[in-house]
């Protein structure tokens, strides 16, 4: 009874996303003819999102809980030196980005005595696309920060207040800089799944399955509202003078380690050819065919602008696809280098990184996920060269020399 109701689901799911676009391909991966120079005209990144861009800003909030509580100590950060609040073993997709634009390193908000001069992080772990407020509304809590996406943009509308003279010198800044609106929005939907957990023990029956299909219901009610969110932040910036605005889509959540421990399902049915989750692929997938369709409405509106879309599921996917290639060990490309929980995904919710009784694996360099939920640093390395030097952000944001 579990596998044809996991099946009918699945068979809802699609049919949802063929409604919303029956058209839905990635197109191809768009190179630039030309080469312009090293860093683009590029003089500060402004970033806004949530733990797979925040370099410091939660464990600055002092609001590190529940899963994230582990994230602002070691192992996190090891790759580095120290945790400094990145949710990795070492360095994210914005820092290497930032290090290819010939520019320092993100420094977060909430570091009062930081530089500046070359761009500002917003992002906070655990940030939502809605506000608290809005999705408690729903039945969804928040567990570890208040600072949405509406309330980064508040921040920068403020520090642009306090560091420019008129409306015209934020905009001629703002013409030099890229801004980046997330990725924010997962953990709108990985709250709403949260929420709806299968009870301890994972046991196959129509309670927990009830729960499950509970979660995903409510997830997918979201989905057009926190597209409305990141879709409305990104028209405010437009409107302020951003010329370069990069909106990522959704992560594959099917093949998030997490995820797949959560659902420990055992039918061969339920995966596609590369061991993710198909329905859950799909869900993701309905967020980011609206997001595209969010980010066409805004390049109608703005056409002088350039509004890349970065696709972070296909980037995943194909990273996922060419692991060994890439130094990753493809007997592992699911499994988590620091937790706990068994060989399959050595994730357990309840035991997360740098808890008692967590491991760390020996060559982290060698895996794709660093806790089950966030990514190794040589993850996000190769996320960002698949993202800004393989065409996988279309169209280009950044036009970089080829080597």
């Amino acid at each position: 009874m579990m596998t044809s109701m996991a099946r009918v689901l699945l068979a809802a799911l699609l049919a949802l996303l063929l409604v919303v676009c029956p058209c839905h391909a990635r197109p191809a991966p768009q190179h630039a003819a030309k080469q312009l120079a090293a860093v683009d005209g590029i003089t500060a990144i402004y970033n806004f999102g949530d733990s797979l861009s925040d370099t410091g800003n939660l464990l600055r909030e002092g609001g590190a809980t529940g899963m994230l509580q582990h994230t602002t100590s070691l192992p996190y950060g090891s790759a580095i030196g120290g945790a400094t609040g990145r949710c990795s073993d070492g360095y994210l997709m914005i820092d290497f980005l930032a290090k290819d634009l010939g520019l320092p390193l993100l420094s977060p908000y909430l570091d009062m005595g930081a530089d500046f001069t070359h761009g500002v992080n917003f992002a906070v772990a655990g940030a939502t696309a809605l506000d608290a407020a809005s999705l408690a509304s729903r039945g969804v809590s928040v567990p570890h920060t208040n600072s949405s996406l509406a309330v980064q943009l508040q921040r920068f509308k403020d520090f642009m207040s306090a560091t420019t003279r008129s409306p015209q010198e934020v905009r001629e800044k703002l013409a030099r800089s890229l801004v980046l609106v997330g990725e924010i929005g997962g953990n709108d939907y990985n709250y709403a799944f949260s929420e709806n957990r299968p009870a301890s023990g994972g046991a196959r029956n129509l309670y927990n399955f009830g729960r499950v299909a509970t979660g995903v219901v409510e997830a997918m009610a979201l989905v057009p509202d926190v597209v409305r969110s990141i879709t409305g932040a990104a028209r405010e910036l437009l409107d302020m003078g951003a010329a370069r605005v990069v909106i990522p889509g959704n992560l594959p959540l099917g093949c998030v380690p997490s995820y797949l421990a959560a659902a420990n399902e055992t039918d061969p049915a339920a995966y596609d050819a590369t061991g993710c989750l198909a329905a859950l692929n799909l869900f993701s997938q309905m967020h980011n065919v609206l997001q595209q369709q969010g980010i066409q409405e805004l390049r109608r509106s703005y056409p002088g602008a350039t509004v890349a879309y970065d696709d972070y599921f296909y980037a995943y996917v194909r990273m996922l696809r060419d692991a060994g290639e890439a130094g990753f060990d493809e007997g592992a490309r699911t499994r988590a280098c620091c937790g706990a929980g068994g060989v399959a995904y050595n994730f357990d919710m309840d035991r997360m990184c740098g808890a008692p009784g967590t491991s760390v694996c020996a060559r982290p360099d060698e895996r794709i996920s660093w806790d089950g939920v966030h990514l190794t640093q040589h993850a996000y390395r190769v996320m960002t060269d698949l993202l800004y030097h393989k065409g996988f952000a279309s169209p280009a944001p950044v036009e970089f020399q080829r080597p």
